[in-house]
């Protein structure tokens, strides 16, 4: 019966929805098996509820690279983001993200399994309005204002003593990344970094090259570590002889990629541990790189 019903699933998927279809699911007041298809959307089930009341979050979740909530993940079950795994768990709601395949989310609610589909944060702002959202979604409102509350100390703490700020080049092996308006910017800045990828001359580049980077001569560079993935001609730039000659060692801070790359209400603990390691690195760098100006010290 459940692989004929996922089958009539798929072929309705071809058919036209009207607008304003009725067929939406009602969400529950207070699901008690949330199932989440989403690495971000993962991490803020897991902050919101108790691992009794979570069917399975996505086996993304488990990697302390990719998610700050990597420890609580191992508590609870693990999907692929199948729609097979939907029918099979039975959860009163789904929590998708804007990655999640349109045919998937299409399927699941052709299937009648009620879901919320969250978008990518890009600031401190959109993981307020998504932690409401979830928060609100799940029955865990005060939860959620708590976590907010939570993270804005944080941020405020960090701005009040926010000491003299460290010039970096945030680089991902082909050159600058963490452009202006990007959650990872937002959270160097309250680390009490400057990106000077967002700064004259490397904003004038269309592409980044060495020559710029000798040219903006920031004291470290920060890469987000690569979660496994394998060296390409994209990490050229990277293995530059300046680059390596002037960079290596003390002058590069590998950072997990799970400090910038989800939008929750934990980023407040990920920018204070990055001041901590922005700081040690800096106090490592005991010689300023030779053609460095004055204003670049």
């Amino acid at each position: 019966m459940r692989l004929a019903a996922l089958l009539a699933g798929l072929v309705l998927t071809a058919l036209p929805m009207p607008v304003g279809s009725a067929d939406v699911p009602h969400l529950p007041k207070r699901p008690m098996r949330v199932m989440s298809m989403n690495q971000c959307a993962d991490q803020l089930v897991l902050a919101l509820l108790p691992p009794e009341r979570i069917a399975s979050v996505t086996w993304l979740s488990r990697d302390p690279d990719g998610s700050l909530m990597a420890r609580e993940a191992m508590r609870v079950g693990i999907n692929h983001g199948l729609s097979e795994e939907v029918v099979r768990q039975k959860p009163d709601l789904v929590v998708a993200g804007s990655f999640t395949t349109a045919a998937t989310r299409v399927l699941l609610r052709r299937m009648g399994y009620p879901m919320i589909e969250v978008d990518h944060a890009e600031s401190f702002e959109d993981i307020r309005r998504i932690t409401r959202q979830v928060a609100q979604a799940v029955g865990e409102e005060a939860k959620g204002e708590a976590l907010i509350a939570r993270m804005d100390r944080q941020l405020a703490d960090l701005a009040r003593n926010a000491g003299p700020r460290l010039r970096v080049a945030a680089w991902d092996g082909a050159g600058f990344n963490a452009s202006e308006g990007s959650l990872y910017n937002a959270v160097l800045e309250a680390a009490g970094a400057d990106n000077v990828a967002n700064r004259p001359p490397a904003t004038s580049y269309g592409r980044p090259d060495v020559e710029v980077l000798l040219a903006t001569a920031p004291t470290l560079l920060v890469k987000g570590a690569g979660l496994g993935r394998k060296p390409g001609l994209r990490d050229n730039v990277e293995r530059h002889p300046l680059v390596r000659r002037y960079w290596d060692g003390a002058r590069t801070l590998t950072i997990r990629q799970a400090t910038y790359q989800c939008g929750t209400p934990m980023v407040g603990d990920a920018a204070i541990a990055l001041r901590a390691e922005l700081r040690a690195a800096a106090a490592r760098v005991k010689t300023p790189l030779p053609f460095a100006s004055a204003r670049d010290l």
